[in-house]
């Protein structure tokens, strides 16, 4: 599944928010849309997902214009997996997961064995199958998160858009739900995350988009295009990029060193 921004522009009143961003991302790309608070990386989500309207450009699905999408159609084509949150009510992980099929199921009507089946297959491929039945306000923060990840897996949509997907996470599970993505993109979904951690760009994004003042300061491989100078731009501080050997690995990683 392919998608694609053409010189897209989006204002709140007279302020612009999104400067003419353009790219494209198909089947097995992991893009890291990275970059500080309050650069746009929100508003460019809500433009894809459709829950905004941009001023100008266009963003085409398969070279379908969005615009021409219903809810339900652009819901079989992208999935959108927000930040962990504490649920509201304690529904059971697996009928959380069951609610991402609502547009196939139907709003007044009940999952049947089939679906269940899809939804605990999910599940099994997250590792969490064994929390079917637990509450969702009785599970980690990583675990909401694999929860969503599932959830989204259910609609059948082959692009994946995550809203800082490790965001109040440990380390530990940071890493986990990060290599969930990265196997995403290995099977072939397209997967779009937002991140303010240029290391998670460095570790698991096939392609980054950089942003600053909601235009693209840098797009492409991060290890070519993430160098001192960009991620000292974007973040006002001084940043040092090294190479780092893990078991027979390489690794570019950033380290700050203060004010500029």
């Amino acid at each position: 599944m392919r998608i694609e921004v053409k010189d897209l522009r989006f204002s709140y009143g007279g302020a612009e928010v999104l400067h003419g961003i353009s790219f494209a991302a198909g089947a097995g790309d992991v893009v890291a849309v990275l970059g500080p608070n309050g650069v746009g990386k929100s508003t460019l989500f809500r433009c894809l997902l459709g829950f905004l309207r941009p001023r100008s450009g266009e963003i085409l699905l398969e070279g379908k214009n969005i615009r021409s999408m219903d809810h339900q159609e652009l819901a079989r084509q992208i999935a959108y997996i927000p930040q962990s949150a504490a649920p509201a009510f304690n529904y059971t992980v697996l009928d959380s997961v069951l609610m991402g099929m609502t547009s196939q199921i139907g709003v007044f009507s009940s999952p049947t064995a089939a679906h269940r089946e899809k939804a605990m297959e999910a599940l099994e491929s997250l590792g969490i199958a064994h929390l079917a039945n637990r509450g969702c306000g009785r599970i980690s923060g990583g675990e909401k998160q694999m929860m969503l990840l599932a959830r989204a897996l259910v609609q059948d949509a082959k692009i994946l858009i995550m809203d800082e997907p490790t965001a109040s996470l440990d380390y530990g599970n940071s890493f986990r739900v990060m290599r969930r993505i990265e196997t995403l993109g290995e099977a072939g979904y397209t997967v779009i995350f937002s991140t303010h951690e240029p290391n998670q760009a460095f570790r698991y994004a096939s392609r980054v988009l950089a942003l600053r003042d909601g235009r693209l300061l840098a797009d492409g491989r991060p290890a070519e295009v993430l160098h001192e100078d960009t991620l000292s731009a974007l973040y006002g501080i001084g940043v040092a990029v090294r190479c780092a050997e893990v078991d027979g690995m390489n690794y570019s990683i950033s380290i700050p060193k203060g004010e500029k």
